[in-house]
């Protein structure tokens, strides 16, 4: 009886995993995190964010704080009314749609003076782990069917 729940919950995590790895949290201005005097153009320039993913704004709170806008807003640093506003310190942004999203800081001068603002574009779905080849067998094979396939093998030891 233990075995076939151990199958089952192999099997779920088999069916999960990939969806949960493949999402990733970015952690906008890395160590310098949402602050003024930062290129946060520079920053996202090499990143391809996708769909499920998250961005994460750190910041002390009261300093700063995060809008969501458009393009328009983004351009001219409009500031949105203030019961938008993002202002936990530690803000999370799921990316739940593809296409360009604008944010800006609406605290002082913070977007205009000091250029406080990042726009990035957000791609479809993620791509699936790239395969492996395997030279000797001439195998294709991705780093998930390995992994699952271990732990199979591990739990089939187990239930033994």
């Amino acid at each position: 009886m233990a075995s076939n729940n151990l199958l089952v919950i192999l099997a779920i995590v088999a069916i999960v995993l990939p969806s949960v790895t493949m999402a990733t949290d970015y952690w906008v201005g890395d160590s310098s995190g949402w602050t003024n005097g930062y290129d946060y153009q520079a920053w996202a320039k090499d990143k391809v964010f996708y769909v499920g993913d998250k961005l994460v704004f750190n910041y002390t709170m009261g300093n700063h704080n995060v809008f969501k806008v458009n393009a328009t807003g983004f351009s001219q640093c409009i500031i949105p009314p203030s019961n938008e506003a993002l202002t936990s310190g530690h803000d999370i942004i799921p990316l739940m749609v593809p296409g360009k999203k604008w944010y800006i800081c609406g605290v002082g001068q913070h977007c205009a003076q000091f250029g406080q603002k990042l726009v990035i574009n957000v791609e479809g779905e993620a791509p699936a782990l790239a395969p492996m080849k395997n030279s000797a067998h001439g195998i294709l094979i991705s780093r998930y069917q390995f992994f699952m396939a271990a732990v199979f093998v591990v739990a089939a030891m187990i239930v033994a």
